[in-house]
């Protein structure tokens, strides 16, 4: 009643045979060579970016705010691992002390 049932493989319905066309390789020719399209413009002397005391200044802002952020954030991930592993070792040393003094009473 609970015994599994097994699938069955279906048998192919034809047999494999090979394509009955032939495939001849084609020769490769090699085509003129592309000129190569002159520039309109030329390149430009300055740089693209350009940055002013102010951009300067709020990039320096933000990345000090950033590094702030990440380490507060690590700083209290740590915190909560050591309060986790203090806390761990006050119960292990009470619960010895506790069965400790049950085996001593006996």
């Amino acid at each position: 009643m609970l015994r599994p049932k097994l699938p069955t493989m279906p048998q192919p319905i034809t047999p494999a045979t090979p394509p009955a066309t032939v495939v001849e390789p084609t020769t490769i020719t090699p085509g003129a060579p592309v000129p190569s399209p002159a520039s309109a413009a030329p390149a430009p002397s300055r740089p693209v970016l350009q940055l002013t005391p102010g951009t300067t200044l709020a990039l320096v802002s933000g990345g000090t705010a950033v590094v702030l952020v990440v380490g507060a954030v690590l700083v209290s991930m740590l915190l909560a691992v050591a309060i986790t592993g203090a806390s761990v070792a006050v119960c292990a040393v009470v619960l010895r002390s506790l069965l400790n003094a049950d085996g001593k009473r006996r």
